[in-house]
């Protein structure tokens, strides 16, 4: 393929063109990205969504929106140092102005690129997954094929099976910001193409090799026609944005460090032990000054005699411990710079790092004391039931209605819980609406059951699922 450019990476049209209201100087259009999406319901809903610990009641604990916050802030950080470096060594930006614009890209993706988590974090991904492969096994789907085939509409291909067999939380962030996040029309919070391309991860169907393999995929059949408007658009083909090796180092580098400072908050993780076994001797051999930089510390948090030694530790390691990622993924980018722009680079930006063996150990500790934590286990299966029953009653609800759906059976008073914008979005074509919701296809009817599922947070979930089984009043 021709090399990327960043004249097109930098992309800052949109489906529908756009005029501000009011016009600064200062902003570019990924500026106006953020501004667009910091005031949305689908961001808010973030905060009552699980980091690690779901269904949390002290006001500690990182959510999906906290996390993006800071993620966000990262990525800001390393998007500049790669931006100065492209306009001062590389000569390929411009001006202060582009590498402006390309700071502002990675910041608003970063902080949008958990929208389309379910709730109890990615164990709610896998319980989707599970639950659709399981369904389309069984003769209650086949009966619904039947019933379908026999009023005149197509069966299920392949991709939109594996849509939902492979649920994907990337995808359904693209479906949310091309089309769900609803103000004027079908074309949802209507971001810059630059922004949605680089959101895309992984640029391939459900249907690639590489989603089978990986289960990843960066758009559902629906948003098809969006994907080949970016992969033209924004020249990248059928290959990653640069920005995006920036946008996933950030959420690595965020996650590798604050689910551990949770977890010590949690008191799930030993710190003292861990720090003064595999941390220090690693931070000795391969960084000696940071190691003596935190021994400093903690011996003035001693001598301070500080409340919460521990977590002010761990505080402080985090913050070298960033510095050190952030600076390794930079150098890493700059290394690597030929065969991202051609397209040839495989792997992340971390892993092919002189930081890779910090990611390993600060990995394999959050997966022994924060991941297989006795309340983060314990929770992710009430997500499990929470989400698999929920599934079951609204997929039979909305395959069931019929053209005009009342409220009389128990179907349509199922069907008319879920938001009236999702399914007035169902129905639109070139802005207006063009279906009755009682003649949408299958695969349409089950992604407005995905839409309505996915965007609840976990509190939300919780508390219908309660009240759809009786066990708690509205």
């Amino acid at each position: 393929m021709a090399r990327l450019r960043w004249d097109k990476l930098l992309n800052g049209k949109r489906i529908r063109s756009s005029e501000s209201l009011y016009t600064k100087k200062h902003r570019n259009e990924f500026d106006k990205d953020y501004e667009r999406i910091i005031y949305s319901s689908s961001l808010r809903r973030l905060q009552d969504k699980a980091q690690v610990f779901p269904l949390q009641t002290n006001d500690f604990t990182r959510t999906r929106l906290t996390h993006s916050l800071e993620v966000a802030s990262l990525g800001r950080s390393i998007a500049w140092e790669v931006a100065v470096w492209l306009m001062e060594d590389k000569k390929v930006l411009r001006d202060f102005w582009q590498a402006k614009q390309l700071a502002s890209l990675v910041e608003v993706t970063c902080l949008v690129h958990d929208l389309g988590n379910p709730a109890f974090g990615h164990y709610g991904e896998d319980v989707i997954r599970n639950w659709f492969e399981n369904w389309f096994e069984s003769d209650s789907y086949k009966e619904r094929e039947k019933e379908f085939n026999d009023r005149g509409y197509a069966s299920l291909t392949n991709q939109q099976k594996n849509d939902f067999k492979f649920f994907e939380g990337n995808a359904q962030a693209i479906r949310i910001l091309s089309k769900l996040q609803f103000l004027n029309d079908e074309h949802g919070a209507n971001f810059t193409y630059g922004s949605l391309a680089t959101l895309m991860k992984y640029p391939w169907s459900s249907e690639h090799e590489l989603a089978k393999k990986k289960k990843k995929f960066g758009y559902f059949n629906s948003e098809k026609k969006l994907f080949e408007i970016l992969q033209s658009e924004v020249g990248i083909g059928p290959h990653r944005h640069p920005a995006t090796y920036l946008l996933e180092a950030a959420d690595d580098i965020s996650y590798l460090t604050a689910d551990i400072e949770d977890g010590v908050k949690k008191k799930s993780v030993p710190w003292e032990e861990i720090y003064t076994g595999i941390i220090s001797d690693f931070l000795k051999a391969n960084y000696h000054d940071e190691y003596k930089r935190l021994e400093k510390y903690r011996k003035k948090s001693v001598e301070n005699k500080v409340p919460n030694k521990e977590l002010v530790d761990v505080q402080n390691f985090k913050v070298t411990a960033q510095n050190i990622l952030i600076n390794a993924v930079v150098q890493s980018f700059k290394v690597n710079y030929d065969l991202i722009m051609e397209g040839d680079f495989s792997g992340d930006l971390l892993e092919n790092s002189k930081a890779k063996e910090l990611k390993e150990i600060l990995t394999n500790i959050s997966i022994k004391y924060c991941y297989k934590n006795t309340e983060v286990l314990t929770l992710e299966l009430v997500g499990d039931r929470v989400i698999t029953d929920l599934l079951s009653l609204f997929v039979d609800a909305v395959l069931s209605i019929g053209e005009k759906p009342r409220a009389k059976l128990r179907e349509e008073k199922i069907f008319h819980l879920i938001s009236a914008n999702f399914k007035h979005v169902q129905t639109l074509k070139d802005g207006i609406p063009y279906y009755e919701i009682g003649k949408l296809p299958l695969y349409d009817r089950l992604l407005l059951v995905t839409d309505f599922i996915s965007g609840m947070t976990d509190s939300y979930a919780v508390n219908l699922h309660q009240q759809l089984l009786g066990v708690k009043l509205p």
